[in-house]
């Protein structure tokens, strides 16, 4: 079974923290990671935000948290 990326952005989105973080959570792919990061920059954990960042291969970007779920949408409708 793999992550559900696009139901995971689209919890973040409604403001369901948990239920995203819980479903990206058990996954290591690089777009859970990047969501993963994103979630805990929501949660205004930004060291482990990092942390997801680098697992994902990246560096937090300096965007803001409505640029960055934009970023990450686009990135993994285009994946599709």
């Amino acid at each position: 079974m793999s992550c559900d990326h696009t139901r995971a952005l689209a919890l973040a989105k409604a403001g369901q923290w948990d239920a995203a973080h819980e479903l990206v959570q058990p996954y290591g792919d690089r777009n859970a990671c990047l969501i993963h990061a994103y979630l805990h920059r929501v949660e205004g954990d930004s060291s482990n935000a990092r942390y997801w960042y680098r697992q994902a291969g990246e560096t937090m970007p300096a965007n803001t948290l409505e640029e960055e779920l934009e970023r990450l949408a686009d990135a993994i409708a285009d994946q599709a």
